[in-house]
């Protein structure tokens, strides 16, 4: 059926050879089509990671260790299943724990990050997603750019921040993340720590010019 929409719309067009097989064609208003869907996506996706990265900077200055699209096993409530949870694999866009060398005092962090309204009403369709991130960290943000989305979008156990102004220069917190019992007293899980051995924390990130070496001029 997606082939017959395709070809109502110019964007393919069938072709018939000297035995009478025929093929399907992607019309050049399919190819205009598809590299403007490209680009769309590209702005997107350029978007999300630009923000990303604010967030990870933001993260670095309070004095945390911040790591990107990170693959992690949480439990969530499954009432369906035989023990009434289950285990399932999340993707935080941002995840982060205390500089600190105290298990305890680790206090790990996620960050969602929004920059389209699709996608935040999207994932708020997805509670299970929402209670792994809750069951992996103290804390669970989503981080809106801005005029997608409030704090009234978003569920109360979750703390809200909106990314304002050029290259989401501005972070505000709209709604703090509610306080709440680690979901672990002795510091991380085991398979977490594993993953964040395998992993690389965000590289140390700088807004200012590098240090220059003595006596060597500005960079232009």
């Amino acid at each position: 059926m997606v082939e017959v929409e395709l070809l109502d719309a110019g964007l393919l067009e069938r072709m018939r050879d000297v035995h009478g097989r025929e093929t399907l064609r992607v019309t050049d208003a399919g190819i205009s089509e598809l590299a403007g869907t490209l680009a769309r996506n590209r702005q997107v996706r350029d978007a999300h990671e630009g923000l990303v990265a604010r967030v990870a900077l933001e993260l670095q200055r309070a004095g945390r260790i911040a790591w990107c699209g990170l693959a992690l096993r949480a439990q969530v409530a499954d009432p369906g299943h035989p023990k009434g949870e289950r285990w399932t694999m999340a993707m935080p866009d941002v995840f982060s724990v205390r500089h600190t060398s105290v298990a305890g005092y680790l206090q790990p962090e996620v960050h969602e990050i929004k920059v389209r309204r699709a996608d935040l009403l999207s994932d708020l369709r997805r509670p299970a997603k929402r209670q792994a991130y809750l069951g992996m960290a103290g804390a669970c943000w989503y981080v809106l750019a801005e005029g997608i989305g409030s704090a009234e979008d978003i569920p109360c156990d979750c703390g809200v921040m909106v990314a304002r102004g050029e290259a989401f220069a501005t972070l505000d917190v709209e709604r703090a993340a509610p306080s709440r019992a680690m979901p672990f007293e002795a510091g991380l899980p085991f398979p977490v720590w594993m993953a964040l051995a395998r992993a690389t924390p965000v590289p140390e990130l700088t807004d200012d010019e590098p240090q220059r070496r003595l006596g060597e001029p500005p960079s232009a």
